[in-house]
Order: structure tokens, then sequence, then C-alpha cells
């Protein structure tokens, strides 16, 4: 085996066990397991548990340290920081609430920052969407119409909402995108449209007059049109949490 393939191959292996030590540690502070002002186990204690050395140890926690997770206190250890301090539009973090902590609680507050969002997403995309812009939105549309399955309605409804985030034209929408993106898996995950026929043409339909009131340069229609969708996923959601 050539030398540039070992290196690969080792460098491969570190950034799969980077990843698998971040997830290990990150999962078990949001479970509980290291609830927030706990101090977490040595180093020496971690390295052994997910077998890695010091070095990957080291990377993983700095990468849960940007996360605003934990933070490494001179001659006290590494500290779990309060949940109020932890980055929760990182995509990871959320996922991981999602997945431990799903209950309609969190989920309304993810439903809640959507309002305040994507509504004025939608506004904005009225005012500059450009034509090729609103065409990609109509074929989004479409697609979720003609969709045969969960996966492609909710690639379909996802990359439409991607991409009235991008016709708003401000770049700071962008960073609500993990927030969306995660919403409608878990959504999709709960209960999918796809899976009644009858359902699945009223919510394209209702997708598809975000795009009219877009395309029609009515900020106003968009808006509602898109806190119309918002509440009836949310109403949705708390019919199979609740």
């Amino acid at each position: 085996m050539s030398g540039l393939l070992l290196d690969g191959l080792n460098e491969a292996r570190v950034r799969n066990s980077h990843g698998q030590v971040v997830e290990g540690i990150g999962r078990a502070i949001v479970s509980g397991t290291y609830p927030p002002d706990t101090i977490l186990p040595r180093d020496e204690e971690l390295a052994s548990k997910f077998g890695v050395s010091r070095t990957v140890l080291r990377e993983a926690m700095k990468t849960l340290t940007a996360k605003g997770m934990i933070i490494a206190r001179t001659r006290v250890g590494t500290k779990v920081r309060p949940r109020q301090d932890w980055n929760l539009f990182d995509a990871e973090l959320l996922i991981w609430h999602l997945d431990t902590q799903a209950g309609m609680e969190f989920l309304d507050q993810l439903y809640e920052m959507r309002l305040t969002m994507e509504p004025a997403a939608a506004a904005m995309a009225a005012h500059r969407a450009g034509a090729g812009d609103i065409e990609t939105l109509y074929a989004h549309v479409e697609a979720m119409r003609m969709a045969e399955g969960d996966k492609a309605f909710a690639l379909a409804d996802l990359a439409l909402h991607r991409g009235i985030i991008k016709a708003s034209g401000n770049v700071f929408m962008h960073s609500v995108g993990t927030l969306i993106e995660a919403a409608l898996l878990t959504a999709f995950r709960l209960s999918s449209p796809s899976s009644e026929p009858a359902i699945q043409q009223d919510v394209s339909a209702a997708h598809l007059r975000i795009v009219e009131a877009i395309a029609g340069r009515d900020p106003a229609a968009a808006e509602q049109a898109m806190r119309n969708v918002i509440l009836y996923g949310q109403r949705r959601i708390s019919d199979v949490v609740s």
C-alpha cells in the first residue's frame, strides 16, 4: 500500500474518531448524562473510553467548546456550560436535541423561530427574487406535488424553503437554514404529508400560494402564506406528539 494511501486512510480514521468523540460527548451532555455546571471526566478517562489519542480528544473538545457546550478551567477541569450558552443554530447540536428532547415544548420554540424569520424571508423574496429564482421555486412546488414517497417530498419541500431563503437576498437569513431543515426533517419523521395523497396535494397547494405571492410581488401575501404553512405544520406535529 502506498504511503499516500496510508496517509489518506489514517487521516480519514482520525476524522472519523474525532466525529465519534464529538457526538458521543455532545449527546451525553444534551441527554443530561453530563448536566450543566458539572465537570467532565478527566482526559485520560475519556480518551480510554472512546479509544482515541489525547490529540484527537483535544480536537474534539475544541469543537464542543466552539459549540458553546463546554469550557476548560485551569486546575478545575472541563466544565459543562449552561444550556442558554449553547449554540442551538449549530446543526449537530440541534439534531442531538431533537433526537433526545423532541418534546412539544422544544418543538414549539423551534416553530416560534421559524415564524419570526421565514415569513419575513418570503416578504423579502417578493421584493427581490429574480426571474430565475421564481422559476426555480415553481419547479420545487411541482416536485412536491408529483413526489412519490417521503424522501422525494421531503427533499422538494426542503429545497423550496432553501430557495426562498436564497431569494430573500439577505445573507443573514442563511443562518436560520439549520433551524428550518431541522424542523422540516423532524416533521417528516413524525408525520409525512406524502403518506396521505390528499394532504400532500393540500400542502403543495399551500406552498404554491407562497410562490405565487412572491411572483406577484406581494410581500404581505407571501408573508401570510408562509405563516399559514408553518402553523399548519406545527399543528400536525402537535397532534402526533401530544
